[in-house]
């Protein structure tokens, strides 16, 4: 069976999908970027459901809004070259590019991140479109604890863990959100991506 890739995110935002106070990431990709398909380049999403890979790299509190700048310190992390605790997997809902500072705008009430650092993602690779993934979280029952390998090192968005469970029907788990608060909340980013579109076109 195919492997499940994980993504690497601050563990703030991963403790955020897991509480279901957010449900999209803005993705540009990091240094060493590439989809596993193999681009070797740029972002890209090749699966439906993604470990969550909780990192410390280049995350700050004060990159976070106030309110949830504690979260730096409740948000269970995986430090370079120790082992990864996974509290849940996501499933990739939708992926959608943007490229208008207005569709940033529209969506930075939805993120926990400031409206500055949001902005940050958007200008690095300029050149790139910067992604929006909706994702439906998923919390394990019971957490997996992953071997640290070399290989999930640097700055990139996707790594494929080493003997992690390829099905994830045998893993106890539950959704962060009810579906109909999930599909709400999905219906209200597709809005104000459409009507942010509209404004700008």
């Amino acid at each position: 069976m195919t492997s499940i890739p994980a993504l690497k995110e601050w563990a703030a935002i991963c403790h955020a999908w897991l509480a279901g106070e957010q449900i999209i990431d803005l993705r540009k990709g990091g240094l060493r970027e590439e989809s596993l398909s193999g681009d070797g380049r740029h972002f890209g999403v090749d699966s439906t459901h993604a470990w969550l890979y909780p990192t410390v790299e280049h995350q700050k509190a004060e990159l976070l809004k106030p309110a949830y700048r504690h979260w730096i310190d409740l948000a269970p992390n995986a430090p370079v070259g120790h082992t990864i605790r996974v509290q849940g997997y996501v499933e990739i809902v939708e992926a959608i590019t943007i490229t208008e500072p207005a569709e940033l705008a529209a969506i930075t009430t939805r993120v926990i991140w400031s409206d500055e650092y949001a902005a940050s993602r958007m200008k690095w690779k300029h050149r790139d479109p910067l992604w929006v993934l909706i994702l439906r979280a998923h919390r394990l029952a019971r957490p997996l604890d992953i071997v640290w390998n070399d290989e999930y090192g640097g700055c990139k968005s996707w790594v494929n863990f080493i003997d992690a469970p390829t099905d994830l029907a045998t893993l106890e788990s539950e959704p962060a959100l009810s579906e109909a608060v999930f599909d709400a909340r999905v219906n209200g980013v597709r809005e104000a991506l459409q009507n942010a579109t509209t404004t700008t076109a």
